[in-house]
């Protein structure tokens, strides 16, 4: 793990770290939030539980340390794809549920100072998507950013969309975030039917199909070298689309 570490560009800003007064303070110059939303799922059985929350994670630090942004404790749970069969651990919260949930902490925020939220996500299903993207604030403004949003070739270039969960991107991606995490001798290749992708898209019954492992694509392809082309590639975008040359003030 390198989350309490410093970055490449220094230290994250984590607001649980800091005292009302410095967060007051912090804000009077930024009054920018980043808060990165995980999930607690199954990606196969080569992959961890976190998978998604990692990677988010990892983005939210090196932003927060490069430019100097606030960043939220994560919000570990998620809107799950439905699967045919229980897998131990995953859970899962309503796209109701992570909508009130999230209105309740930004509504907080906003009263003590926040003025942008900038809500990061590695999880591309609509229902959780949708949790997210409708958040109400009095004034303040609200940025959610899914970083599979375009679609992605694993050269990092924007290219025809593919399956996402526990493939070969998101699996590339944690071995270059934390690949102490990968076990790709275990890690088992599944093409869906289009039909499925919808299904999982749409977040709709049986989104993992029974004969999947747990995930959708091809892991066996995935490398780390792939991983840090593409955590730059999405690391830039966020960079120069939502944090570059903008500082929020009151």
């Amino acid at each position: 793990m390198r989350y309490s570490q410093p970055t490449a560009h220094g230290a994250p800003v984590f607001l649980k770290r800091l005292t009302p007064e410095a967060v007051g303070a912090h804000l009077g110059r930024d009054a920018r939030l980043i808060v990165p939303v995980g999930t607690t799922e199954q990606h196969g059985p080569h992959l961890p539980l976190g998978c998604d929350t990692l990677i988010v994670e990892h983005l939210a630090d090196d932003l927060s340390a490069e430019f100097r942004v606030l960043r939220a404790p994560t919000v570990e749970y998620g809107v799950n794809a439905a699967t045919r069969t229980p897998f131990p651990g995953a859970a899962s919260v309503r796209r109701k549920t992570l909508h009130r949930f999230l209105n309740d902490l930004v509504g907080s925020w906003e009263e003590g100072g926040v003025k942008q939220f900038i809500i990061l996500t590695a999880h591309g299903q609509d229902p959780h998507q949708e949790a997210l993207s409708t958040l109400r604030t009095r004034r303040a403004a609200v940025r959610t950013v899914d970083i599979f949003a375009v679609p992605l070739r694993s050269d990092g270039n924007p290219g025809p969309e593919v399956p996402v969960h526990g493939g070969e991107l998101d699996t590339s991606l944690l071995l270059y975030v934390d690949g102490d995490l990968v076990d790709l001798e275990r890690a088992r290749d599944y093409l869906p039917p289009k039909s499925a992708v919808r299904r999982y898209r749409r977040g709709s019954a049986g989104a993992i199909p029974k004969a999947s492992p747990g995930s959708l694509g091809r892991p066996s392809l995935a490398a780390v070298e792939k991983g840090e082309q593409l955590y730059h590639f999405i690391y830039g975008r966020i960079a120069s689309r939502v944090l570059s040359g903008v500082r929020v003030a009151p």
